[in-house]
C-alpha cells in the first residue's frame, strides 16, 4: 500500500519546519515518526487516532479532509488514492482556530 508523503509547496514545508522547530524535541520526533507512518498506512486506527474531517477544511487552495493527533498538535492532510500521495497541509497546536 506504499504511499508518498509529499507538501503541496515548499511554503507549506517551511510552516511545517517552522512550527516544529518550536516544540520540545521528544514531541518533534514523534510528530516526524507519525507524518512518515502516513505512508505505509495513510488512513489508521488504533495507536494514532485518525478522523476524517466533516466537512473538509480547506487550506491554500487545498483540501484537508483527514487529521491525525499528536498529543496537543493535529496534522491535517489529504489522501489520493489514484497517485497514491498523502498530501500533508499543516501541523497545528490544537486551539479554537486549528480547523480555521
Amino acid at each position: 500500500m506504499n504511499y508518498k508523503v509529499r507538501f503541496p509547496n515548499n511554503s507549506i514545508q517551511k510552516r511545517l519546519e517552522k512550527v516544529l522547530s518550536k516544540i520540545h524535541k521528544s514531541l518533534q520526533s514523534e510528530i516526524i515518526e507519525a507524518i512518515e507512518h502516513l505512508a505505509n498506512d495513510p488512513r489508521p486506527f488504533g495507536r494514532t487516532p485518525f478522523k476524517k474531517l466533516r466537512p473538509p477544511v480547506q487550506f491554500y487552495q487545498l483540501t484537508a479532509q483527514y487529521r491525525i493527533r499528536i498529543e496537543n498538535y493535529r496534522v491535517l492532510y489529504d489522501i489520493d488514492d489514484k497517485k497514491k500521495i498523502v498530501w500533508v497541509l499543516a501541523l497545528r497546536k490544537r486551539s479554537e482556530t486549528t480547523y480555521k
